[in-house]
């Protein structure tokens, strides 16, 4: 339903102080800080009428007006996708995250403090999820004389490790012949490609060739890279959160294993920025929170996700521009990479 201009303007009042303040809007104040050129009588009148079309409510009968999940849907309507990040922020972002970028993990650990900061609430960031993993090299390390640390390294920029025994005493130098000679033959390949490719190995070549294609199906099997959160306690320190039994049920939610298909999966895969609000969360713990998500990367190739989760509260057009150009250096990125 389309508002009357002035309770527009009264509504998008409320919504803005309430998100700096924390505190109900009483109608003088909006007058006062707001330099509205009408009487508080006449702005009692509009909250009304906003109360009786759902978008906000009074916690009591003297108090001012908080926005509902109707006013704040209705707001990031309003301003929209198309909000650019200041240019000082921007530039920010982008000479941090150039410095830490040698190391795929640790830029994005870096990036997603950045944001939680920017942003003062949770973020979470997932390594890009290729489509179908591919294998780039490997390296083994003698342990003991029987075992030895397989170190997996794919072009979709993860590294995965595993402890490997022998039924012989197998040498360094022999490990390193073997890890060279599997990376030549096997480099680009899929888990598939390098089950269908092991004729002529020895018995410690095909043993390593069907560990190496186990922990790429594994990857394969993923719905997600591995998630970073930073920023809980930023979170946890906002007003909504003090002394609440409520703390619990997010942490457990947090905790979970499931809690990024739950929440992003359905919202992420559209592209673009997608804003989950209060009870449009299927999760019923984390109905007092707004999440706001991104999918970054080449969608036919490898992608992630980096979201800013937050109270209702939250400021919605800084995590959405944050958001957007965040998104587009990690996309441009994902490509260097692979």
């Amino acid at each position: 339903m389309a508002l009357r201009e002035r309770r527009e303007t009264v509504l998008r009042v409320i919504i803005e102080d309430y998100i700096t303040r924390a505190v109900p809007v009483a109608s003088n104040a909006i007058v006062e800080r707001y330099g509205l050129k009408v009487s508080p009588a006449t702005i009692r009148n509009d909250t009304a009428d906003l109360e009786r079309e759902g978008y906000v409510i009074h916690p009591h009968r003297s108090a001012g007006s908080v926005p509902t999940d109707k006013a704040y849907r209705y707001y990031v309507e309003l301003i929209g996708e198309e909000i650019e990040l200041p240019r000082v922020e921007q530039y920010l972002i982008h000479q941090i995250s150039q410095e830490a970028k040698e190391e795929l993990e640790q830029w994005l650990k870096t990036v997603a403090a950045l944001l939680a900061r920017l942003v003062h609430n949770l973020v979470v960031i997932t390594t890009p999820k290729a489509v179908r993993c591919r294998f780039k090299h490997l390296d083994l390390v003698a342990l003991q004389d029987f075992m030895a640390l397989l170190i997996v390294v794919l072009y979709e920029t993860k590294v995965r490790r595993q402890v490997l025994s022998f039924s012989r005493k197998v040498s360094q130098d022999e490990l390193t012949k073997l890890a060279n000679k599997l990376t030549s033959i096997y480099a680009g390949m899929t888990s598939s490609e390098i089950l269908a490719k092991k004729e002529g190995l020895s018995s410690e070549e095909r043993q390593l060739s069907e560990s190496l294609a186990e922990i790429m199906a594994a990857e394969d099997k993923l719905e997600y890279g591995e998630p970073y959160l930073e920023g809980l306690r930023l979170l946890l320190s906002q007003p909504e959160f003090t002394n609440s039994p409520r703390i619990l049920g997010i942490l457990e939610v947090l905790e979970g294993e499931d809690w990024l298909r739950n929440i992003f999966c359905q919202e992420s895969s559209k592209g673009g920025v997608k804003v989950v609000i209060g009870e449009e969360n299927p999760e019923p713990a984390l109905h007092d929170l707004s999440l706001i998500a991104s999918q970054y990367g080449l969608l036919d190739k490898a992608s992630g996700i980096v979201g800013v989760i937050g109270p209702k509260r939250m400021d919605y057009a800084k995590a959405i521009s944050s958001l957007n150009y965040l998104s587009a250096l990690l996309s441009n990125s994902v490509a260097e990479y692979i």
